[in-house]
């Protein structure tokens, strides 16, 4: 029997932004982080939160269906408390939180996406660019407060990849990693909890070095991880067996790409390897949703950047002179492609 053609589909993407705008405004509230461990009525939030109160129970309830927040009991006196993802990936209080990536997309991508039309008619990025700022990196490197807070947002929703790395790579054959573009060094940290022959360093900015340094620390692996400062596209990468980039390649254009991938090749042993981190898009280009967005936010980012597929980075790689590829599925959307040298 087929069934007769629906718009359910079309109207939940058409609206997806209704649902968008109250999870992003609950974190920029702070709401999960307020709520903690208490159960509050809706007269409390709205307390807390400054809320006029014709914002309840309207708000709290649409958060309670679409499942970000727990309720018990019905009417005005029923409390509303975190779920378990709440609690661990929106409270700040917790280790694993991602909230700072969604502060960023309210405050910066949410409006910059309504311009998606125009970036596909010019190709041009339509960020701070745009309104005559300086564009993000600029912006962010120049103040490290500000910096600091970014790397953590982008450290929140890296860590699972990172982790299913550690886990899911055979890294028995390297002594030594360099990961370039490492940030507040949360890679080289994952890997050298759990593989203890391995020597890894974090290459980043000199900005970035002291950021690096203190969570580097903090984790307790200062022993077997150190950093190097630079610029990718001005200086020689450290040399190591094992060069990640996790979230680097398609921050840029294929010149820059290409001029990334020679010189990860120059600085690998024969036997060594280069493993990219990315929401790769899937060879076909049917499949990872998530994927094609990222590369068409790069396009609202950047313009001429652009996301990739395992096949895309196999053709680049096998220009330079690797020669053996593989994909490994880490979380999510996400994958490392590997480049054998």
């Amino acid at each position: 029997m087929s069934h007769s053609p629906s718009p359910s589909s079309i109207l939940q993407t058409a609206f997806g932004f209704w649902n968008s705008k109250i999870l992003l405004t609950a974190v920029e509230v702070r709401l999960f982080t307020k709520l903690g461990d208490r159960c509050l009525t809706g007269t409390e939030l709205c307390q807390i939160l400054q809320f006029h109160p014709r914002a309840n129970p309207d708000f709290f309830d649409a958060l309670v269906a679409m499942k970000f927040l727990d309720r018990h009991g019905d009417g005005p006196h029923a409390t509303y408390s975190n779920t378990p993802e709440g609690t661990i990936f929106l409270d700040e209080s917790s280790p694993r939180y991602i909230g700072g990536l969604l502060v960023m997309l309210n405050s910066r991508l949410f409006k910059f996406w309504n311009d998606l039309p125009e970036a596909l008619r010019t190709g041009q990025p339509q960020n701070e660019i745009k309104h005559g700022q300086k564009g993000m990196f600029e912006e962010l490197y120049s103040e490290p407060a500000r910096l600091e807070q970014f790397l953590g947002a982008m450290t929140g929703i890296s860590r699972i990849n990172f982790e299913a790395f550690a886990e899911k790579f055979d890294f028995s054959k390297f002594r030594t990693l360099c990961d370039v573009g490492g940030a507040t060094g949360l890679l080289s940290i994952e890997v050298a909890k759990r593989h203890p022959h391995l020597q890894c360093t974090s290459f980043d900015l000199p900005v970035v070095e002291p950021i690096a340094k203190k969570h580097i620390a903090a984790a307790g692996v200062a022993h077997r991880v150190t950093t190097a400062s630079g610029d990718f596209f001005k200086d020689l990468l450290p040399k190591a067996d094992l060069i990640t980039m996790g979230m680097i390649l398609h921050d840029w254009n294929l010149e820059r790409k290409m001029q990334l991938i020679r010189s990860a090749y120059q600085a690998l042993p024969p036997g060594g390897a280069l493993v990219a981190i990315e929401a790769l898009i899937d060879d076909a280009r049917r499949e990872n949703v998530q994927g094609l967005l990222m590369s068409l936010n790069m396009l609202v980012e950047f313009g001429d950047a652009f996301d990739y597929s395992g096949a895309d980075f196999r053709q680049w790689c096998r220009e330079v002179g690797f020669t053996r590829f593989e994909v490994i599925h880490l979380a999510g959307p996400s994958s490392a492609a590997v480049a054998y040298k």
